[in-house]
């Protein structure tokens, strides 16, 4: 499938570069704008692709556009779209922005997929959600997919659950880096050197997610299985109690979550 992309920030890079690493698109069949015209240029040297000189002329040659466009200018952008005779797939991460909103800017039988991506695609660790359209078909979620499985693990849900996708994986990696630093500084307190304190709470973090995806088992009893009676693990988990550390992420999460909601508000 040809595909375009309308803004070329470090979300849209990651997703292209991996799609081509992954074979999921052709690179000489994808074509770039940007508002800052270097920018379109620059990753079209990095990956193949071409840019070109507009929106329009992107969405002229493409079978599916990825909308890499901050919520806020999205709408006012597809507003300025020209007619198009045969509307390509638009896929858009614009945080907040509903189905129904973009199906107003495009027209009520466009094929729209919104997708939730995070930044740790950029390393090929994303965690990515989509829902699709009343319009959209088998084969643009499957493209979709193929798209987002090249940077990390991708998921369908229901549009509703879109919010909370972008509370927990869209908005938390935010949350983890506030943890690793915190982590790290506390080894800094306990006489650690910032470097080597920074390494170990980041790979900490790593290899405890990694044991969560790999052995298919809850965190309560990961986290028992290091936890001795009277041991320090437990010292260190009744402080975290004492902080109300798990409230507070949770309270992380359902503040992003209606946060998003606002976005798409009216």
């Amino acid at each position: 499938m040809k595909l375009g992309i309308i803004g070329c920030g470090k979300m849209g890079s990651a997703l292209l570069k991996g799609a081509v690493k992954s074979k999921a698109v052709n690179p000489a069949e994808v074509f770039l704008h940007d508002a800052f015209s270097q920018c379109a240029e620059q990753l079209a040297t990095e990956t193949g692709a071409r840019s070109l000189g507009s929106n329009a002329e992107v969405i002229k040659q493409s079978e599916a556009v990825l909308l890499c466009v901050k919520p806020q200018d999205m709408l006012g952008m597809l507003c300025e779209l020209p007619a198009m005779p045969e509307p390509p797939l638009f896929i858009s991460i614009a945080a907040g922005l509903t189905i129904s909103s973009l199906e107003q800017a495009l027209g009520a039988s466009s094929r729209i997929i919104r997708v939730m991506p995070n930044t740790p695609a950029l390393v090929g660790k994303g965690a990515s959600a989509f829902s699709r359209g009343p319009n959209a078909n088998d084969n643009d979620a499957d493209f979709v997919h193929a798209v987002l499985k090249a940077v990390g693990t991708v998921t369908e849900v229901p549009e509703k659950q879109l919010d909370a996708v972008t509370g927990l994986s869209g908005s938390g990696p935010a949350y983890i880096y506030t943890v690793i630093e915190a982590l790290a500084d506390g080894g800094v307190l306990m006489g650690l050197p910032k470097d080597k304190a920074l390494k170990l709470a980041a790979q900490t973090v790593a290899g405890a997610a990694a044991m969560v995806l790999q052995q298919d088992e809850h965190p309560a009893n990961l986290r028992d299985q290091v936890t001795s009676p009277g041991g320090t693990t437990i010292a260190g988990l009744s402080a975290l109690e004492a902080g109300a550390f798990r409230a507070t992420l949770i309270e992380a999460v359902r503040t992003a979550t209606h946060r998003s909601i606002e976005l798409g508000a009216p």
